[in-house]
């Protein structure tokens, strides 16, 4: 493997000593690969979480006794403006 080119692909500097140690367990890790690729799989179902466990979801109704009004929202904000509430900036430059 290219660890040279793998590093410039990542944008990383490596020094010789890490490009030789890169270089063996990417060789490693491509073997480790092989070997897995060369069983067989075909009476293994495909799983794509092995916890059992699912997602527990609820029906997305609108509860309108949980709603408020927009002018309710600003009149309750610090800042508004044209019926939106101004928020101290995040980013800067």
């Amino acid at each position: 493997m290219d660890v040279k080119h793998v590093a410039k692909l990542a944008n990383l500097s490596l020094s010789l000593a890490e490009e030789k140690k890169f270089s063996t367990q990417f060789t490693d890790t491509l073997n480790t690969i092989a070997v897995i690729n060369q069983l067989d799989t075909s009476n293994i179902l495909p799983t794509s979480q092995v916890t059992g466990l699912t997602n527990v979801v609820r029906e997305d109704k609108i509860d309108n006794s949980r709603l408020v009004s927009q002018s309710q929202v600003t009149s309750q904000s610090a800042a508004s403006y044209q019926g939106y509430v101004v928020v101290p900036a995040i980013f800067h430059e």
